[in-house]
């Protein structure tokens, strides 16, 4: 080594002596670290212990080669990082490998000084001058562990919520057996059976922040669609009503909520009927099904929809549009409410006669009475068919 001091050239040729020593100590140096780690790392306790010793007599037998070899010829980094991208995957905590690394550091000192105290007596100023070199090897290891660690965590990370998500998409999609739900239970962390609930939103009206993946007990599995975002909401044993309550404020609206499930395998049907739901709001309104259940008749068979107004409101929507329209709002504002005149003229800020005259002509043109039960209920499908037409 040209330009080196005298001092430094016998710690460098010191720490080859000793390097070999240790070369032969390496059996030894892992079964006392992996001792102390299976005592107090329970990760660790949990592996098998043959591949344990395995990995750390590589990682001792490397190092101790690093302490002599050029930098170009050195291995002990590669099989750093190699040995932490696998505590990775076995779910060894971060904390747990980099006290391994600290133990490790430990007892490479610690079967040092017995060998230089045994065998170089003399030369223990020589060996303290070359420590320095000792550190910066294990910071090296210690880096390149922590950066394939992190690199490899966010790899499976990123798996993972891969396959949580085409786990939920294949529950959405009807493409789920018991195996699946299984794992897709796991793979969630919400359990196979339970009340649930799903949501439809629609595309324009959703946001990245809402709403949170947990609100209160309630646990939101969120999934982003072409169609909108489908929410999964588990209740927890909360109440269904109690748990729309306290969703709908996070909610952008328009949405449509199914009826309360029972298991994951419900959440296809879920979907659609929440999807049905929300085929019939009217501006930005958060829906349950069992509140629309005939408007969700008339998404539900457009073909059919389309024909049951043509066939009682035809008449009607034939006319001028001045006439047609105020004949219309009339019967809306009827139905709404529960057949009442007065409250209707109320409402419209109009005479009884007048509502009694408009409703007269409804009669004559449809020949259905809002007198009549039967009359109202086709009366009452059709006008919801014909606004649920006008907004797509």
């Amino acid at each position: 080594m040209p330009g080196a001091s005298k001092t430094d050239q016998d710690g460098a040729v010191l720490m080859r002596r000793v390097a070999g020593r240790l070369m032969d100590r390496v059996p030894d140096m892992a079964g006392r670290l992996l001792t102390a780690l299976r005592v107090d790392e329970d990760a660790y306790r949990v592996l098998p212990e043959a591949d344990l010793r395995g990995d750390m007599e590589r990682s001792f037998a490397a190092g101790v080669a690093a302490m002599y070899q050029e930098r170009t010829e050195r291995r002990d980094v590669a099989i750093a990082s190699a040995t932490a991208a696998r505590r990775a995957e076995q779910g060894v905590p971060l904390d747990s490998m980099l006290r391994g690394y600290r133990l490790a550091t430990q007892i490479t000192w610690d079967t040092m000084a017995e060998v230089v105290a045994r065998e170089h007596p003399d030369a223990a100023v020589a060996i303290l001058h070359s420590a320095g070199r000792v550190w910066q090897g294990v910071d090296r290891q210690a880096i390149a562990a922590v950066t394939a660690y992190r690199r490899r965590e966010a790899e499976l990370s990123r798996r993972s919520a891969e396959r949580a998500e085409a786990l939920l998409d294949a529950l959405l999609e009807g493409r789920a057996d018991t195996d699946v739900v299984r794992e897709a239970a796991g793979a969630l962390g919400v359990p196979q059976y339970g009340g649930y609930l799903v949501v439809a939103c629609r595309p324009e009206a959703t946001s990245p922040s809402c709403p949170p993946a947990r609100l209160g007990a309630l646990r939101v599995l969120r999934r982003p669609r072409t169609d909108g975002d489908i929410l999964v909401v588990w209740l927890n044993g909360a109440d269904p009503a109690a748990a729309l309550a306290a969703l709908t404020p996070e909610l952008p609206g328009p949405a449509g909520v199914s009826p309360p499930l029972e298991g994951l395998l419900g959440l296809s049907e879920g979907r659609r009927l929440a999807m049905t739901a929300l085929r019939t709001c009217r501006g930005a309104e958060v829906v349950r099904l069992d509140e629309r259940l005939p408007a969700a008749l008339a998404v539900s068979r457009p073909d059919l929809a389309q024909r049951l107004v043509g066939a009682v409101l035809g008449p009607v929507l034939a006319l001028d549009a001045p006439e047609r329209d105020t004949l219309l709002h009339t019967l809306a504002s009827l139905l709404d409410c529960d057949g009442s005149v007065t409250r209707t003229a109320a409402v419209l800020y109009c005479h009884r006669n007048t509502v009694f005259n408009r409703l007269r002509r409804i009669e004559a043109l449809t020949g259905r009475s809002p007198d009549r039960p039967r009359d109202v209920v086709e009366l009452a499908l059709a006008l919801e068919a014909h606004r649920l037409a006008a907004m797509t």
